[in-house]
C-alpha cells in the first residue's frame, strides 16, 4: 500500500501492493497488511483522490483509525470497510494500539455488482459493516484467505476464479447488512395477512380487517404497508393470484370456479386482471403448466373446503 505523501519515481514500479509505486493496474489484487507499531509498514494511508477500483479490507487483529478530527472513527477484529473509487483514503494504526492486521482486496467490479457496493452505513463515502458473531468473522476470514490463494495461484483462471469468490463474499456482506436482514412481522399484521386469507373470496373492507387486529384503518394501512411493503388491498390481490395459480396448475376446477373461489365473481374480470399479472390467460396458464395433480371431483368445491390441501394461515403465499 502507498505510504502518506511519497510518489514513486516515474520509471519504476514496484511489485509489492504493500510498499510504494504498486500500479494496482489489475482487475483484483489481495493480501494482508500487518502494521506493528514502528515497523516498516506504520504509516499513515493518505491518498486524497483515492483509487481507480474498490477496496474492501477486514480487521483480523489490533485496532485502526479512519480519518481524523469529527469523521474519525475505529475499526477492530470484524469490522469491514468498502472504499470505493476517488473516495478519500486516510488510515493507519490506532495510537493506542500497538498493531493493526487488515485483509484487503482491490477490485474493478462487474457491472451487475452495482446494489451490492452500496452500504448504506457510510462516513465521508466509506462503508463500515460490524460482523456480529464469530462464525461470521470465520467464514469471511476464509473467504479472504481463498481470495488471497486463489489470486496468487498463477493458473490461466486464477483471477476469474478469485473474483467469483470475491462476488460471493459481496453477495454474502449484502446479505447480512443489518438493512437488509428480514425482518419479523407485527403480530397485528400477521393476523390481518392470515384474516384476509381466510376470507380470500369475499371483499372484506379495511375497516373490518382493523376492527379484528383492534387497530384503526388508518394506523393498520400505515403499518401494513411498512412492513410488508404494498397496500392490503395490493397484497390480497397478490395472494389471489398465487392462488389461482395453484389451482389451476394442480385441479381440473372449472376456471369460472376458481374466479369465484378467490373472489372475484365476474370471470372476464378475472381473466383480465390474470393476464395482467402472469403475462397470460387462465387458460394458457393451465395449458402449459402440464397435468393436474389432482381431479375435479366435487361440484360444490369451496375455499376453504377443498378436497386438495391448501394452507389456510394464509402465509404460505407471500411473494
Amino acid at each position: 500500500m502507498q505510504p502518506q505523501h511519497l510518489d514513486p519515481p516515474a520509471t519504476k514500479q514496484s511489485l509489492d501492493p504493500l510498499m510504494p509505486g504498486y500500479s494496482f493496474n489489475l482487475y483484483l489484487v489481495a493480501g494482508i497488511t500487518p502494521i506493528i507499531e514502528n515497523g516498516p509498514l506504520d504509516f499513515i494511508i493518505d491518498r486524497p483522490n483515492g483509487m481507480q477500483g474498490y477496496i474492501i479490507n477486514m480487521t483480523v487483529a489490533g485496532q485502526g483509525k479512519v480519518f481524523d478530527g469529527d469523521d474519525a472513527f475505529y475499526v477492530n477484529p470484524g469490522d469491514m470497510l468498502l472504499f470505493s473509487p476517488e473516495t478519500v483514503h486516510y488510515y493507519g494504526r490506532a495510537p493506542a494500539s500497538p498493531n493493526w492486521y487488515h485483509r484487503w482486496i482491490y477490485f474493478r467490479p462487474r457491472a451487475y455488482w452495482a446494489p451490492w457496493l452500496k452500504w448504506q452505513d457510510q462516513t465521508r463515502k466509506v462503508g463500515k459493516l460490524s460482523l456480529p458473531d464469530k462464525t461470521l468473522v470465520t467464514e469471511f476470514d476464509e473467504l479472504f484467505q481463498q481470495i488471497d490463494r486463489t489470486h496468487r495461484e498463477g493458473r490461466v483462471t486464477s483471477e476469474e476464479l478469485a473474483i467469483n469468490l470475491l462476488e460471493r463474499l459481496l453477495i454474502r456482506a449484502y446479505e447480512i447488512s443489518p438493512e437488509n436482514l428480514p425482518k419479523p412481522l407485527d403480530s397485528r399484521v400477521q393476523e390481518a395477512c392470515q384474516y384476509i386469507t381466510r376470507h380470500l373470496g369475499q371483499e372484506i373492507g379495511l375497516e373490518e380487517i382493523a376492527r379484528h387486529v383492534c387497530l384503526s384503518p388508518s394506523r393498520l394501512a400505515h403499518l401494513f404497508r411498512d412492513q410488508v411493503g404494498v397496500n392490503i388491498l395490493r397484497w390480497r390481490e397478490d395472494q389471489r393470484i398465487i392462488l389461482a395459480k395453484h389451482l389451476l396448475h394442480s385441479t381440473r376446477t372449472p376456471i369460472a370456479r376458481i374466479a369465484g373461489t378467490v373472489g372475484y365473481e365476474d370471470q372476464l374480470y378475472f381473466s383480465r386482471v390474470f393476464r395482467k399479472r402472469v403475462g397470460v390467460s387462465p387458460s394458457e396458464f393451465r395449458k402449459t403448466s402440464g397435468e393436474p395433480l389432482y381431479p375435479y371431483r366435487t361440484p360444490n368445491m369451496d375455499w376453504p373446503h377443498m378436497d386438495i390441501e391448501v394452507p389456510d394461515n394464509g402465509m404460505e403465499f407471500y411473494l
